[in-house]
This record gives structure tokens, sequence and C-alpha cells, in this order.
């Protein structure tokens, strides 16, 4: 069965060094959005980019500083009340945001197979 909903979609860009409490901050702001029980949270490292200061952030010998996007989807109400958060948390970066549709996909278990079982 396929469901579609209306929902907003964050991407939040900034450098694999940046920190927060300690922690880097991909990993603080996944473990923030698990607390506040938002739909999910993925992070992706990017080989090399640019943003507003025009430095190139990339893989060094000495300084990992890839360019990180985290992906956020919730409706807008839980994003709205996210995005506070994440502009505490963030030193330096960007905040985008998309409206978009969403498909959530759940077949029903096979007959005969192991989950069905379960």
């Amino acid at each position: 069965m396929r469901t579609v909903k209306k929902a907003k979609l964050l991407r939040l860009h900034f450098g694999e060094s940046d920190r927060y409490n300690g922690k880097p901050l991909y990993e603080a702001i996944v473990h923030r959005c698990k607390e506040l029980k938002i739909a999910g949270a993925t992070v992706f490292r990017g080989l090399e980019g640019y943003g507003e200061t025009a430095e190139i952030h990339r893989h060094h010998l000495i300084k990992k500083d890839q360019p990180v996007v985290v992906t956020i989807v919730d409706t807008p109400e839980n994003l709205g009340r996210l995005i506070p958060e994440l502009e505490e948390m963030m030193d330096t970066g960007m905040i985008a945001t998309s409206d978009v549709e969403y498909m959530r996909i759940e077949k029903p278990p096979a007959q005969g197979s192991a989950a069905a079982t379960l």
C-alpha cells in the first residue's frame, strides 16, 4: 500500500569539522531529531563544495572538512519546533526548506516468509 502526504524537507549544509557540545554537529542534530520524535534524518558527506565564504571544503591529509548535508522530512509543525533548535546548534551553515510530497511504501509480508511468522 502507498500513502502520499504533504511535508517539508529541510537540508542543512555545513562542514564536517563543525561541532556542538564536543560532538560532531551532524551527530548532535540526528540525536536531537530523534529526541524530538522527528520522522527521520539522514547525513550525507560530500566530496567537495563551497558556500557563501567561497572557501573550498574537502578532505585534507591534516584536517577533515568535507561538506555535510543533513536531510530531514516531517510535517511543517514538527520542523517548526526543530528549526529554532538547529539555529542554536549551528555556528555557520545554511538551512534550506522545500515543500514536498512523501510516499510511505509498506508491503505486506509474503505468505510463508520468515517475516510473516514473527
